[in-house]
């Protein structure tokens, strides 16, 4: 996530949504259901050396949806086709970054690989790791990752969940 700053004439912290996020996970025999982290190069600008989802920039006349399917591309080589699912995850939770003095409201989704499904990464990471399901409170540290994690078990993969097929885009 490279840095960026709001206006500076104005009162207070700049309010952005233009940070989309993607919580890959597949499900295998060994482990259960998994999910994706990429480690963030220690060049990043913004939270360098630290395990995340994927995570980037809306661009100029992209919606949410098309900024997270071009940014699983360019960071995982996940292609349409490679995807066994693709969700929007309702949540939006607010998170505070004071260096750009800026709280961001960014549109999360989670997309389904198979189980034997590897990321190819571009050099925006250094390394890539599966985490078990009951691994992730512990591997995702920030609260509205986790949150997120939890919707995703709720509302995604609960068998009962009355709202999969509706979060459910592809």
């Amino acid at each position: 996530m490279a840095e960026r700053s709001g206006p500076r004439d104005s009162v207070g912290a700049a309010v952005r949504t233009d940070i989309v996020e993607a919580f890959i996970f597949r499900r295998t025999n060994s482990q259960g259901i998994e999910l994706l982290q990429l480690l963030r190069s220690r060049t990043a600008a913004v939270s360098p050396a630290t395990w995340q989802p994927v995570l980037g920039h809306i661009e100029a006349n992209e919606t949410a949806l098309d900024a997270i399917r071009r940014e699983m591309l360019e960071e995982t080589a996940l292609t349409r086709g490679s995807r066994l699912g693709l969700w929007q995850l309702e949540q939006v939770y607010p998170f505070y970054i004071a260096s750009i003095n800026a709280v961001l409201l960014c549109p999360r989704f989670a997309a389904e690989v198979s189980a034997d499904w590897e990321p190819k990464l571009n050099g925006e990471h250094e390394a890539h790791r599966w985490v078990p399901e009951g691994e992730a409170r512990r591997c995702f540290v920030w609260p509205g990752q986790r949150a997120a994690i939890e919707e995703l078990r709720r509302d995604i993969l609960g068998p009962d969940s009355p709202c999969s097929a509706l979060l459910r885009i592809e």
